[in-house]
This record gives C-alpha cells, sequence and structure tokens, in this order.
C-alpha cells in the first residue's frame, strides 16, 4: 500500500469547498454531564496509583494500512489497521447490482482480528492512480448502460453521475447489506462514509461548485447527498461512522450520530501558512475543519460521535520534532487534539517512530480516552453480598465510544482469577474531565480549559456464596469483544499484563453462613444508611416499614434458615417475603440481637425483603442464611 501522495492540493480542494449556505452559529461550551452519585459511605474507599496509559489502547491512536499479509504489529505500537476497498470489488457482478461478493473484506477484517486491532474502513468508486492493490476505476460493471459517466481530464479518471436514480438506489441497497452483514462486528472500529467522490473523500475537485472555471459540477446534489447519509444512519447503530465535512449535503449528517473525518489534520500551508484544521481564531484557513465546524454550530458533536482522520502525509515524519507548539508546515498539535477532540488518525509514517518517544506518546495519551482509577471501593472483609465501587477519570479528550462489557474478578494468591461478575458499567459515561475553549467561544483568552466530565462512580453488587475463606485481590477488567483482541487498559500503577487492573486485597470470610449487610442490599422508599459502632460493618439500615423497604438480591433459594440481626429498643414486626416476624427489644437502638424465620424460598437465584406496611420495623445490621 502505498500512502497517497496527492494531497498537496489540499488547499484548492478545501478552499474551493466551503460552503456558501446560510452557517450557523458556533454551539458555545457544551452543558455539563449530570454528576454521578457519590461513593457508598458504608465502603472503605482504596485508593490507586496513576501512571501513564497505554499507547496501544484500542479504538484510538494511531492507524497503519492493510498490507495482505503484512505483520501489522510492527513499527509505532497501534491497535488500528486502516483499508480502502473499491466497490466493484465486492459488488462483482455485472448483470446484478444487488449482488456482493464480501470475501475482500472479510479476508482484510480476519488478518486485521489475527493481530489483536481493529479496522477502520472505507469504500470509494474513484482513486486516482490506484493503491497499488485496489483498482483506480471501482465502478462496477453493472453500472454500465444504466449510469452516465462523466470524464475528469484533470486527474484522469471517471466518475459516474452521482444523481442518477439508479446509482442512488444501488449505493442505498449497498449500505443496507453491507450494515446488514457489518454493523457491531467487533472487527470494525470505524467506518468512513466514502462511496463520494476522489478516494471516497466526498469531493471531487476541480469539478465542484465552482464552475467558473468552466468545469462542470460532479458531486451530487444535497438532497441526493443526503439519501446516503440517511441509509448510512438507518443501517449502521453500533459501528461508528465517520463523513469529511459537517457541510456536505447541506449538513444531512449533522443531526445523526455521524462524526468527522479530517483528512488533513493539522497542517498549514499556503503563504502565509494557514492551518487547514484549526479555527480563524488560531491561524486557520476559512475552509479548515474546525472554521466549518463552528459554522455549522456542531463543534460538540464528539460527546457522542467519533473524530478521526489523517495526520497529513507531509508532515508524518516530522510532527513531533516540535510538539506541542509546531513548526512551519506543523500546526499546534496539541490544539488540534484539544479542539477537533481527535480519537484516531491514519499515520502510515508511525512506522519509523520509536516506542518511547515522550512527544508522540504525550499526543497518543491526549487523543481520544484515557482512564484512571483513582479509587476503589470495598469492605477489606466481606462474605455473603457485598458491594464493590471504583470511580473513574477520563483525561483525554474524549468518551471511549463503545458499550464494552466491564467485569469485576477475584484473583487468589497464585493469581487465579476464581469468580467473575459482570456489570451494568457503561464506559460511554466517562466523558474527559476537562476541555479545551474555543476562541471563538468568547470565554477567555486561549488556551483556557473549562470542567466537563465527572470523576463518574460505578457500583455493583456481588455474591460471594461458593467462595473459599481466605485472602484474595478485587481486579477489574473491559472486555474487549474482539476475540485475542488488545485489551483496553488503565493509566494505573496496579494495571496487569493480563489485562486486569488490581483494584486492592480482600479477606473473604469462612463462615459456614452467608452473611449479607444490610447497607449493601437494595433499599426503597425512605429507607437510609445510618452508622452503627456495634453492626458487623459499622452501619445499618433504619426507616423500615410505612413504605421503606430492604432488598437483599442474589439469594439462592430453597428452604433456608434466615437469620435477622436488627436493632429496636420496643418491639417491632416485619414481614419477611410475606411472612411476619415479631422483633423483641434489643435494650436500645445501639444494641444488636438477633432472630431467625424459616423460609420456603423459590428454586433459583432470588431474593428476600423486608418490611412493614401499616408500621415500622426495626433496623437491620444484616441477614445470615444457612
Amino acid at each position: 500500500m502505498t500512502t497517497r501522495s496527492l494531497a498537496a492540493v489540499g488547499a484548492l480542494v478545501l478552499a474551493l469547498l466551503v460552503p456558501t449556505a446560510a452557517q450557523a452559529a458556533p454551539a458555545g461550551p457544551p452543558p455539563r454531564p449530570a454528576a454521578p452519585s457519590s461513593p457508598d459511605p458504608a465502603l472503605q474507599a482504596h485508593p490507586l496509583t496513576a501512571a501513564p496509559g497505554p499507547i496501544d489502547n484500542p479504538l484510538k491512536g494511531w492507524a497503519r494500512f492493510y498490507s495482505p499479509g503484512g505483520n501489522q504489529n510492527t513499527g509505532y505500537p497501534h491497535s488500528l489497521t486502516w483499508g480502502y476497498f473499491g466497490l466493484s470489488e465486492i459488488m462483482t457482478n455485472a448483470s446484478n447490482c444487488g449482488s456482493y461478493n464480501w470475501s475482500i473484506v472479510d479476508g482484510m477484517l480476519a488478518e486485521t482480528a489475527g493481530y489483536g486491532n481493529q479496522a477502520a474502513i472505507r469504500v470509494y468508486l474513484t482513486y486516482p492512480g490506484g493503491t497499488g492493490s485496489h483498482p483506480g476505476n471501482a465502478i462496477p460493471a453493472c453500472f454500465n448502460g444504466n449510469v452516465a459517466m462523466r470524464s475528469d481530464t484533470y486527474w484522469n479518471v471517471t466518475h459516474p453521475d452521482y444523481d442518477s436514480p439508479f446509482l442512488i438506489n444501488a449505493l442505498k441497497n449497498f449500505i443496507a447489506a453491507f450494515g446488514a452483514r457489518y454493523d457491531g462486528d467487533p472487527r470494525l472500529g470505524f467506518i468512513h462514509l466514502g462511496l463520494v467522490g476522489l478516494w471516497g473523500e466526498w469531493h471531487t475537485w476541480p469539478y465542484d461548485t465552482d464552475t467558473a472555471d468552466g468545469r462542470p459540477n460532479y458531486m451530487p446534489g444535497d438532497a441526493n447527498g443526503a439519501q446516503l447519509i440517511a441509509a448510512y444512519d438507518a443501517a449502521f447503530n453500533t459501528t461508528k461512522l465517520e463523513i469529511r465535512y459537517p457541510d456536505l449535503a447541506g449538513g444531512a449528517a449533522n443531526s445523526r450520530d455521524i462524526g468527522y473525518h479530517d483528512d488533513s489534520f493539522c497542517y498549514r500551508e499556503g503563504s502565509p501558512l494557514q492551518g487547514v484544521t484549526l479555527p480563524a481564531s488560531l491561524g486557520g484557513a476559512s475552509y479548515s475543519q474546525l472554521t466549518r465546524t463552528l459554522a455549522a454550530g456542531t463543534e460538540n458533536k464528539w460527546i457522542t460521535s467519533s473524530m478521526g482522520g489523517e495526520l497529513r502525509p507531509e508532515i508524518q515524519s516530522t510532527a513531533f520534532q516540535h510538539w506541542p507548539n509546531g513548526s512551519g508546515a506543523v500546526d499546534n498539535l496539541k490544539a488540534c487534539i484539544e479542539l477537533e477532540h481527535a480519537t484516531w488518525m491514519i499515520n502510515e509514517q508511525s512506522a519509523g517512530y520509536a516506542a518511547g518517544d515522550a512527544n508522540v506518546g504525550a499526543a497518543v495519551r491526549l487523543m481520544g480516552y484515557n482512564l484512571t482509577v483513582d479509587n476503589a471501593y470495598y469492605r477489606d472483609t466481606a462474605s455473603g453480598t457485598t458491594n464493590v465501587g471504583v470511580r473513574i477519570a477520563n483525561s483525554g479528550v474524549a468518551p471511549f465510544y463503545y458499550p464494552w462489557t466491564v467485569t469485576l474478578g477475584l484473583k487468589n494468591g497464585s493469581g487465579a482469577v476464581v469468580r467473575t461478575w459482570d456489570t451494568p458499567w457503561d464506559l460511554r459515561k466517562v466523558q474527559p474531565l476537562t476541555i479545551r475553549n474555543f476562541p471563538e467561544w468568547n470565554v477567555g483568552a486561549d488556551p483556557s480549559y473549562r470542567d466537563f466530565g465527572h470523576r463518574q462512580y460505578f457500583q455493583h453488587g456481588v455474591d460471594l456464596s461458593g467462595v473459599a475463606a481466605g485472602s484474595y485481590q478485587w481486579v477489574m477488567r473491559v472486555k474487549n469483544p474482539l476475540t485475542n483482541g488488545k485489551t483496553l487498559r488503565f493509566a494505573n500503577a496496579t494495571q496487569q499484563a493480563d489485562g486486569w487492573l488490581g483494584l486492592g486485597a480482600v479477606t473473604v470470610g469462612g463462615s459456614s453462613l452467608s452473611s449479607f449487610e444490610a447497607e449493601a442490599a437494595t433499599r426503597g422508599g425512605g429507607a437510609i444508611v445510618a452508622a452503627c459502632a456495634a453492626c458487623s460493618g459499622g452501619s445499618k439500615v433504619g426507616y423500615l416499614g410505612n413504605g421503606g423497604t430492604l432488598t437483599f438480591p442474589g439469594i439462592t433459594g430453597g428452604t433456608r434458615t434466615v437469620t435477622i440481626h436488627y436493632l429496636t429498643a420496643v418491639t417491632r414486626t416485619a414481614v419477611v417475603n410475606g411472612q411476619t416476624v415479631t422483633f423483641a427489644p434489643t435494650g436500645s437502638w445501639d444494641s444488636v440481637g438477633s432472630t431467625s424465620v424459616t423460609l420456603n424460598l423459590p428454586a433459583g437465584t432470588t431474593s428476600i425483603t423486608i418490611a412493614n406496611p401499616s408500621g415500622w420495623a426495626p433496623d437491620i445490621d444484616r441477614i445470615t442464611i444457612s
């Protein structure tokens, strides 16, 4: 694969693509997400030490070009592989545009997955000169006689009539089939919409809207371009999509979960030099990516939609010699990453970077997500049902965009994982702690930053029943759905090579009874947790009854003896799974007593609820079950 060497025409291409329609104003500073819940005060806090984040974390950083049979894990560490495909290599039936041969895509995805990497891809129709392994003219043969062709004497290529109803219908059908086959495929990280224009970049310069040069406009009309964008949005509900500019097809992508793809990232050109990424306020040209984004009012789209692109090929080899401010043709890379909220970039020449280059490492860690667990929360000694919590901060410029499963585990003294619990935690909620202000927002001097995300707290109840008494370590990992894919690792000193993050030591009690702390159970109504020096975990739950309830989940069914450890200064009653139980006074609200009841619980995993619909119940310390 050879890197496209035609980027020098970028200034003219971009300048002539500046939108002429009425422009929106910048959106301005985004509102902060809602604050998360606070850590459970009944759990002990265990601080974790931060460390530099991995430079080859999945779905961020640099992407290298796919070369069939080539080793994808050479050069600077990375986790993404970029690939082009000609539409004619997939739509191979000359008499049927609805027939697709996906073998070339499947082959690339399988080979990429074999290296533990995920792919980012684009399908094109026209690629001047070809890629070396893919055709320059990738217009399917089934278009012949159905779609008018247009000659491009500047690039010596042929364009199809992008406004042809036959072409629009064929491409919409292709997009639907594309999504049906690959949406949510764990081998795929990002898809550029492609299909339209030179290299699939959604421009046909010099055959564009500037017809004063005597050349006709070969781009599709906005309505037809919008049909293709809508088709992609309908076909892909999981895999992240990206398009070149925010103003394409009349801004049809801007209200959809489609990010942007800056193919000339952080380059400066012209005389005097002007940036093609940064906004005009920071020396950017009138046609720069972020100038256009601000004009569309979509500068905060990164909160839900990924931002990718290509570090301009002319500067890839020298880009980090003057990090972060840049020099000459290299613009301020730190500002480019922070304001575009870039997650990933094609960078073929990163193959020549040293893995220990501190400047490159700083840029990669800034890109996308960089997650650190600052505290884990749990009881130092636990048994039965107990809660485990973590607080996660993001020092990158964007969230992690996929709902990968977060799993808790217990490791024994030999390092073996003896039990795991999948959680419902959603890492997409962990937004960057701070974001950089655009000068166009008029909120202060540049550079200035504002608080945005939060240290996100997550908590999950786990059942330790059946775990042998002893000393263990709580651990956590994020499951890459790609089999043998590179693991998402945290920027912590206790991040382990096997993907597990060490959260701290815990002692699992050895009693034959299963013990469940009230403060770790689910509270309803007005029930509250209160400090209790006499209680086993230092806390109790009060204000039960009269609407206040306490539910212990994760209980194994069958005929069980349940001992309720409670506190009350007066006689109280409660309904325990439909059975009324009387609780004698324990002497005071600070003294613990117990009473037992036999319950016939349904088979499987069930729950026990303590309530009193007509009065007050005692305060509860815990329950034990045998």
